[in-house]
């Protein structure tokens, strides 16, 4: 802005006593330095400074204006050196949204590592299911787990999310091993509410044939995590991400169903606002997760 030029050669002026001092520091010409002095007296409507042939002084007008300014544009210099402190290395507090089973299974412990590589940042670590408003909620960085659609966000894709079909071996003995896709109808259905799809399961053969089979749920939930509870103890099957079960079913917990079939597949994203002057902090956190997970993420190869 001219006014802050203005006044940033103004007080170069009252510091260096004289116009041509001035002039010669900023490598301006004398009546240059002396139109930037008149342009803010005549915005302010006032007479800052008494000139003379020999030399300046201060109007008390000029003198009210001075002190303040001084310490306004100390300010602004403070400020910019901040910006650039910030921009310069990961610090400051990193506000991350993630869905509540992926987050607490996966991201919070996660963190420690985290910010051992990056000792100046904080985390504010909020879970929640819903789909939330990035900005508004004032976060710096989101995960979702889905076949993302346009956004405005940038998105990165750190990984796959594999779900498979999974009961209990104890269900099973007394309810019968599901062959085909169909025979779904006829078992304990525990389903996920928040997911497009929770009614309508697709499943794709070795050939690519897809079958659609209508569910019908016995257990309906918000959280995959309750839902593993609910299903470890025998309430039926579900179709859970792989990140959720993917121990259970190594541990012999949990048995995975119709594994000829192909179901759901998606993909887990880092949302941001914006890639064009990207924090230290948002890239430090992007960069470790993409590490972190990968193509083949760590809880499919356990």
């Amino acid at each position: 802005m001219d006014s802050l030029s203005d006044i940033a050669v103004f007080i170069k002026v009252v510091e260096q006593g004289s116009f041509t001092a001035t002039a010669e520091q900023l490598s301006l010409s004398k009546s240059v330095v002396s139109k930037y002095v008149s342009r803010l007296e005549d915005r302010l409507g006032a007479r800052l400074l008494n000139r003379s042939t020999r030399r300046i002084s201060l109007t008390e007008v000029g003198r009210s204006f001075y002190e303040r300014s001084q310490v306004a544009l100390q300010e602004i210099a403070e400020a910019e050196a901040e910006v650039t402190r910030l921009q310069s290395e990961p610090r400051g507090t990193l506000r991350i949204n993630a869905p509540m089973s992926f987050g607490i299974m996966h991201l919070a412990p996660a963190i420690p590592d985290f910010l051992n590589q990056y000792p100046e940042l904080s985390v504010d670590l909020q879970f929640d299911d819903r789909k939330l408003d990035l900005i508004e909620g004032g976060f710096d960085v989101a995960l979702t787990i889905s076949n993302l659609a346009d956004s405005a966000l940038v998105a990165r894709r750190l990984g796959p999310c594999h779900h498979c079909i999974v009961a209990a071996p104890e269900y099973l003995s007394r309810y019968g091993t599901p062959r085909k896709p169909e025979d779904l109808q006829d078992h304990a259905i525990v389903s996920y509410r928040y997911q497009e799809s929770a009614r309508q399961w697709e499943f794709i053969d070795t050939r690519g044939k897809s079958t659609v089979v209508a569910i019908n749920s016995k257990v309906e939930m918000n959280n995959s995590m309750g839902m593993r509870e609910a299903v470890l103890n025998g309430a039926g099957i579900m179709r859970a991400p792989s990140f959720v079960v993917g121990s259970d079913v190594q541990q012999g917990r949990l048995k995975i169903l119709l594994p000829s079939y192909q179901t759901l597949q998606m993909s887990i994203y880092v949302l941001y606002p914006q890639r064009r002057h990207l924090s230290p902090k948002v890239r430090a956190f992007v960069d470790f997760l993409s590490q972190r997970i990968g193509d083949t993420p760590y809880w499919d190869t356990q």
